[in-house]
C-alpha cells in the first residue's frame, strides 16, 4: 500500500550537495522521514541546496531542512493543528496566509490555500490577533476550527504542540513537527504573556518564510 499523498508521488525534490557537505546525509534522511523522493542536483553558487532554497551551513536546523522540502513540493493546502486552535496553529495561519499572499511555495502563481485546527478547539486568544496586528497581519475574524471543519484534500500538515498530544491526521500527507511551547499562560505577568506570543510569532515567522520565499526573515 502506497501511503505517500498523490500531490508529491512525481515530483522529487532536487538536492545539490556541496562538495564534502555532511549535511547532505541529515537531509536525506528527513526527506526519507517526510517520504519526499529526492533527485541529484547541482548545488546553488558552490552551495547545498533543496531545491531552489540554499542551505546556510552545516548546523542547519531540522525545520530548515523540512521547510526547504516543503518549499519544493508546492503543496496546495498548507494545514496547521495544535489542541485548541487559539494561539500557536492560529498565529501560523495569519502568517502563512500573508506571505501566500505575496508567492506560494517554490514561488508558484498558484493560490495556496492555508487553514488552522484543533482537536478540542476553543476561541482566537486575543494576544495572538494584537501581536499579529502589530506586523500588519489581521485575525479578528478568525474562529477556532476543529478537524472535521478543514477542508479536504489536505497537503501538508504542521503540528505545534509541544507539551501536549497534537491533534492525530489519519488521512494521507506530508507530516512535519514544529514543536513550539503555548505562549498562553507563559510568564508571571500580562506583558510577559504578551512577550510569548511576541516570540512565538516571530519564530514562526522565520520559518514560513523559508517555506513561502526560500529564506527566513
Amino acid at each position: 500500500m502506497n501511503d505517500r499523498p498523490n500531490f508529491i508521488a512525481a515530483r522529487p525534490v532536487a538536492l545539490g550537495v556541496a562538495p564534502g557537505d555532511p549535511l547532505a546525509d541529515r537531509i536525506r534522511e528527513i526527506a526519507g522521514r517526510m517520504a519526499v523522493d529526492l533527485a541529484e542536483g547541482t548545488p546553488i553558487d558552490g552551495r547545498t541546496s533543496v531545491g531552489s532554497t540554499i542551505l546556510p551551513d552545516a548546523d542547519a536546523a531540522d525545520w530548515l531542512i523540512e521547510a526547504a522540502l516543503l518549499r519544493a513540493l508546492e503543496p496546495r493546502h498548507v494545514l496547521f493543528l495544535c489542541v485548541a486552535n487559539s494561539a500557536r496553529s492560529q498565529l501560523a495561519e495569519g502568517i502563512a496566509r500573508a506571505l501566500a499572499r505575496q508567492s506560494g511555495p517554490g514561488g508558484s502563481t498558484i493560490p495556496v490555500k492555508v487553514s488552522s485546527a484543533g482537536s478540542e478547539p476553543t476561541r482566537v486568544r486575543p494576544q495572538a490577533i494584537a501581536v499579529l496586528r502589530e506586523i500588519g497581519i489581521d485575525i479578528s475574524h478568525h474562529r477556532s476550527n476543529g478537524v472535521d471543519d478543514v477542508e479536504r484534500p489536505v497537503d501538508v500538515v504542521v503540528t505545534l504542540c509541544a507539551e501536549e498530544v497534537c491533534p492525530v491526521w489519519l488521512e494521507k500527507s506530508v507530516r512535519v513537527h514544529w514543536g513550539l511551547p503555548d505562549p498562553a499562560g507563559a510568564g508571571g505577568s500580562e506583558e510577559e504573556e504578551l512577550q510569548a506570543f511576541r516570540d512565538t510569532r516571530d519564530e514562526l515567522r522565520r520559518r514560513l518564510s523559508v517555506l513561502f520565499t526560500g529564506r527566513p526573515q
